[in-house]
């Protein structure tokens, strides 16, 4: 099964990239994770009917078509979902590549609420674009610095590694129909 995963975050060294890079250690097949910074801010001029869209989203696209299953891993900014994930959503809502896809959100904050303002509104959106959001495979991570390991950029918290691999076999079981 193949899983394309989407941050939030554009920083290299983000507490999401290492919640993100745990949670594709834990998948048992191949796994990317898309370049959503390359994408445009979204113009439905560009994408209309009959435009050829950029390539950066007719890339992002394709990697969301191929994939069995998406995982969304997300910081929390202002009570909201960062800009640059949201505008690789918005490229997404009218091509239907999203459509019925298995996807687990997953959000970590070094607040005590783990994002649950932003990993509810990715939720919200990702339903509204018919996408098959998996409850039983996401998660909002609470106080996430100390469960990150500097060096390794992964999390070493035993139970919140426990707890992702519980989430990435939801999301396993989810997209095994879809499997060809």
């Amino acid at each position: 099964m193949r899983l394309l995963a989407l941050s939030g975050s554009l920083r290299a060294r983000s507490s999401n990239g290492a919640v993100l890079r745990s949670a594709l250690d834990l998948w048992d097949g191949p796994a990317t994770t898309a370049d959503i910074g390359a994408l445009p801010h979204f113009n439905p001029d560009l994408d209309g009917e009959g435009a050829t869209p950029p390539a950066p989203v007719a890339a992002l696209r394709t990697a969301v078509a191929a994939a069995d299953a998406l995982l969304l891993v997300s910081p929390e900014y202002a009570h909201g979902v960062p800009g640059v994930l949201k505008n690789a959503l918005d490229w997404l809502v009218s091509s239907g590549e999203c459509v019925h896809k298995p996807v687990a959100v997953i959000t970590a904050s070094p607040f005590p609420t783990g994002g649950d303002h932003a990993n509810a509104q990715l939720r919200e959106t990702l339903r509204m674009m018919t996408g098959e959001v998996v409850t039983a495979a996401c998660r909002e991570i609470p106080a996430i610095g100390p469960k990150i390991d500097a060096a390794t950029e992964r999390v070493k918290d035993e139970p919140t590694l426990a707890d992702l691999a519980t989430a990435m076999a939801h999301l396993a079981t989810a997209a095994a129909p879809h499997t060809p």
